[in-house]
Order: C-alpha cells, then sequence, then structure tokens
C-alpha cells in the first residue's frame, strides 16, 4: 500500500508552491486574482488569463513585481474550447509544465425561471460548466503526459449546494454540476496523482460587489440572497478568504484531499 507521509515535514515547506507553475482563469479581478496572489506569493509562476487582455496585462506585472515569481497574462474567453487549449499550450510553453489550475472565470444570472430564455441558460452553462470541463479536460491532459501529477481546483460556489434565490436557475444548476464534476474528476485523475478539489464561495466582497459594504441593514434585508446581510461569522467574506482556501487545496497541505468541495460561506450552509 503506497503510503506518502510528510508529518515531519515542516509547514513552511508543506505551504510552499516554490517550483510550481499555476493557470487560473478569470484572474484579472476578484476572487481570481486574489488567488493568483496567494499562489505568487507562496512562490508559483502563475499564468493569468481574463477575457480582459488589458487588465489580466495589469495584475500580471503587480504580482511579478511583488513577489518576483514569473507571471504571464493572456486573454481567454472561457466558454471557448479553442482559447482554453490555446491557454494549456501557452502555459507549457511558458513554464514547461503544469502544476495547478484554477478553474474560476465565470457569469451570474438573475433572470427569473419563467423569464429565463433557452440563450441564456446555455450561455451561463457555457461559461460556468462546460469551461470548468474543458479547463479540467486540457490541464489534466498535459499532466498525466508530465507524469509529476498535479492540482485541479474548480470554483464553484454556495449555489453548488443548495437553491440561492428566485431568478438563478441557470446560475444554480451549472454550479450544482462543478460540484459533480469535481467529484467525478477525482476518481477518474486520482491514479494519476492528479488531485481534483471544488471551492464553494459564500457572499465575498470584489470590486464587483463592494457596493454592498456601503448598504444598511435594512437595505441589505431586501436583496434576497442569503448571506448578504452576513453569516453566523458575523460578516460577508472578502476575496482573500477564498483565496486562501485555493491556496491550501492547491498545496501539500491538502495532499490527501480530492473530489471533496470545501463551503467558505461563513456557515451559511450550516
Amino acid at each position: 500500500m503506497r503510503v506518502a507521509d510528510v508529518s515531519n515535514q515542516p509547514l513552511a515547506e508543506l505551504n510552499s508552491l516554490k517550483g510550481r507553475n499555476a493557470v487560473v482563469t478569470g484572474a484579472a479581478w476578484g476572487l481570481g486574482k486574489a488567488a493568483a496572489r496567494r499562489l505568487a506569493e507562496a512562490g508559483a509562476n502563475v499564468l493569468i488569463a481574463d477575457i480582459d487582455a488589458d487588465a489580466a496585462a495589469n495584475t500580471a506585472a503587480e504580482l511579478a513585481a511583488a513577489h518576483g515569481t514569473k507571471v504571464v497574462a493572456t486573454a481567454m474567453d472561457a466558454g471557448e474550447e479553442a482559447q482554453i487549449i490555446a491557454v494549456a499550450d501557452k502555459a507549457l510553453a511558458e513554464f514547461g509544465q503544469i502544476d495547478i489550475w484554477v478553474n474560476n472565470a465565470g457569469l451570474p444570472s438573475f433572470t427569473p425561471l419563467l423569464d429565463l430564455e433557452v440563450e441564456e441558460f446555455d450561455n451561463i452553462s457555457r461559461l460556468n460548466l462546460r469551461g470548468v470541463f474543458v479547463g479540467a479536460r486540457e490541464a489534466a491532459k498535459r499532466m498525466i503526459e508530465a507524469g509529476k501529477g498535479g492540482v485541479i481546483v474548480n470554483v464553484a460556489s454556495l449555489a453548488g449546494v443548495r437553491g440561492i434565490s428566485p431568478g438563478q436557475s441557470a446560475y444554480v444548476g451549472s454550479k450544482h454540476g462543478v460540484v459533480g464534476l469535481t467529484k467525478t474528476m477525482a476518481i477518474e485523475l486520482g491514479t494519476h496523482g492528479i488531485r481534483v478539489l471544488g471551492i464553494a464561495p459564500g457572499v465575498c466582497l470584489t470590486e464587483k460587489t463592494a457596493f454592498l459594504a456601503d448598504l444598511d441593514e435594512e437595505a441589505l434585508k431586501q436583496i434576497p440572497i442569503p448571506g448578504i446581510g452576513g453569516s453566523p461569522l458575523g460578516r460577508v467574506g472578502v476575496a482573500d478568504d477564498v483565496a486562501r482556501a485555493i491556496l491550501f487545496c492547491a498545496s501539500d497541505m491538502a495532499m490527501f484531499m480530492t473530489g471533496s468541495t470545501l463551503l467558505i460561506d461563513g456557515g451559511i450552509a450550516a
């Protein structure tokens, strides 16, 4: 029976990603940028892939200057198979191999069920679910070819484990799909030394949701999304709450974890 025992390895080494190479999709802003920052801080080279090419380039320059690792940027539509494949090839060209792939890119949807058109449903699924499938598949192919294992982290949502609020059928459906993909990918890829983990964030303040911090309690109560008004911990999350969890998943601290989806929600789903 194979046993990988790191009981005597220092915590600093278990948390280190020095010499490893990561791809983070949707990383020009928000949760993706926060995750890329923590991975770079831990020593990883990082490829920032985002549909906003200028913002991705700015983020890459910022992180490279701050942490001294190689950080590069490229444009990518997370719903386009050919573009995802091109990003995987670019990562190999830049770094030599892929050790970590974070599927973060996605879009919300707030259209009520009876008004939801098939075109919108398909677009949300294209970005949030199909993009995760293609990204994980392409990362896994290259990890298997290198023969050194790896880690794939799929960013789902609290919406991947429960219904959230009216108007989110497309989003909730896509994120439940991400949780399901994570489970079966872990089963298929485990024999290759590839771990697959999910992250399910609750409400977090990012550039796009920072306005929530300025609303009073009564205004927050009018927004029908669990966690907007605070969690059992008494606050909403911030992007770095999620980024630290992604770093944990990517590091050897989580080396006996695969197939799980970690709730980062302050206890809302409890």
